[in-house]
């Protein structure tokens, strides 16, 4: 069937074309053979090796592929080696514009390893100085890597003017989407180069299968990475791309659901006496709210909150839960309660998280799809003194 023209809504169920054509199954195999057969001497068929590409991988690819507006995608067995496949297009001594507030291992990657390991340089800058961003570009930049919204104080950046000062520079642009999915955001649409999921969160949807995506919008770029994928290794093994790829056929219901709890429970926060300061893209009182509701489907189930107290009080209140969970990660189906200053982003010096806004008392909560009066409940009992 063509998907020309389909809404996501029906992508999330069809993109691929992931009927398996030998049986008409309408669930892609699991297809565990590392090796297949070559048609003739010298003849090897579609799939010859599955580091190189494998059939149950690829049905996975081909949907994300379509769901982001990208001509092709790639399956990683991490968030993190989908990073870090990003990063081997760069020579060494390249130089990387980014944020300051991004995920704590992509922090890491960039600072701890690849500054090292392959003689990358790394800027950190605020998005929203645009001409501070200019200013910053040198002969060998050659990537800019930005999270919208970011991990964790939903900061919301501009998309398209990013794309615009790189594209002027020839700066690839690579957006990891994974707060937003591409129900909500669809970087490509905007210029972009690269779309970057973490597949673990919200496209696998069910915290069982560890993943990493990469989309690309243009074919030659897709070489490239190919080349890439398969030389390093880091790819997704049938059983997690299978998942992810299940996972995926009821993306857009559970992001309907997951912001809907996450705008009623965010509103709720900004009211109550011991938050001090809640972070939504969906609230009118977010910094860049008028951006996320011009270039967002909708504003994501992740919302962060500063607790009036110390760090002991937030542990009062984390352990006080009983439908939120405490725990690593985000986007599945149950909701989850962090602290990013011990958890998320533990490994960076408290001095550096305080300039960046992630205090010890900053809370946050990936809101699951369970019934949002549950949700409000459990945090009403954990807040009471």
């Amino acid at each position: 069937m063509s998907n020309s023209g389909k809404k996501l809504e029906t992508l999330c169920i069809h993109a691929g074309q992931t009927t398996a054509p030998a049986t008409g199954a309408v669930m892609p195999p699991i297809y565990t053979s590392t090796t297949f057969e070559h048609e003739a001497f010298g003849q090897a068929g579609e799939y010859a090796y599955s580091r190189g590409g494998n059939p149950t991988r690829a049905a996975l690819e081909r949907c994300i592929a379509e769901l982001e507006g990208g001509v092709r995608g790639f399956a990683y067995a991490s968030g993190m080696a989908a990073t870090a496949a990003v990063l081997e297009l760069l020579e060494a001594g390249s130089h990387v514009i980014t944020q300051q507030g991004i995920y704590g291992g992509t922090l890491r990657l960039f600072n701890q390893i690849r500054r090292h390991s392959a003689g990358l340089d790394f800027t950190f800058v605020d998005f929203f100085d645009l001409q501070q961003v200019e200013s910053l570009l040198r002969p060998e930049t050659r990537l800019i890597w930005l999270e919208t919204p970011t991990n964790p104080l939903l900061d919301v950046v501009d998309l398209a003017a990013i794309a615009e000062l790189a594209h002027r520079h020839d700066v690839l642009v690579c957006v990891d989407n994974t707060f937003a999915s591409p129900i909500l955001q669809r970087p490509l649409e905007r210029d972009c180069d690269i779309v970057m999921h973490s597949s673990t969160k919200y496209l696998g949807g069910h915290s069982d299968a560890l993943g990493g995506i990469n989309v690309v919008a243009d074919p030659e770029l897709g070489q490239r990475i190919a080349a890439i994928t398969s030389g390093v290794g880091g790819v997704a093994g049938p059983f997690d791309a299978y998942l992810v790829l299940r996972g995926i056929k009821t993306l857009a219901l559970r992001m309907e659901r997951h912001e809907t709890n996450a705008q009623a429970v965010a509103a709720w926060l900004e009211m109550h006496e011991r938050v001090q300061l809640v972070r939504y893209p969906g609230l009118s009182s977010h910094p860049q709210h008028a951006l996320a509701r011009s270039q967002m489907d909708g504003f994501g189930g992740v919302v962060s909150f500063q607790l009036d107290g110390d760090l002991t009080a937030v542990g009062d209140v984390l352990e006080k839960l009983q439908v939120f969970t405490m725990a690593e990660s985000l986007g599945g189906v149950e909701s989850l309660v962090g602290h990013p200053a011990t958890m998320s982003h533990s490994n960076i010096l408290a001095e550096q998280r305080r300039e960046l806004g992630i205090n010890d008392n900053l809370i946050r909560l990936s809101l699951g799809i369970e019934h949002v009066d549950d949700l409000i409940g459990d945090l009403e009992q954990a807040l009471a003194p």
